[in-house]
């Protein structure tokens, strides 16, 4: 049977999406870190049905992840030249 190295390894548990958006790069550093976010909120929410945390555990760990991503968010200023008119 054929070893499998790490970058094998890591793309099937971790698999990344194409950006098909504008092309700028704090875009595409938000979408890095927005597929991390799904990946890990699914990792939790697995872990919670599976009994292995508890539901409080899941919500303070996916609202700490969220925390995290709405500060990337803002650090990078997506969102920031929305006009409302």
């Amino acid at each position: 049977m054929a070893q499998l190295n790490y970058q094998d390894t890591n793309s099937f548990l971790c698999p990344r999406s194409h950006y098909y958006g504008q092309v700028k790069p704090e875009n595409l550093v938000f979408n890095a870190n927005l597929q991390e976010f799904a990946q890990r909120v699914s990792y939790i929410t697995s872990l919670e049905t599976g009994g292995k945390l508890s539901t409080e555990e899941a919500f303070g760990k996916i609202e700490a992840l969220w925390e995290k991503l709405e500060s990337s968010k803002n650090k990078l200023g997506i969102g920031s030249d929305i006009s409302l008119e």
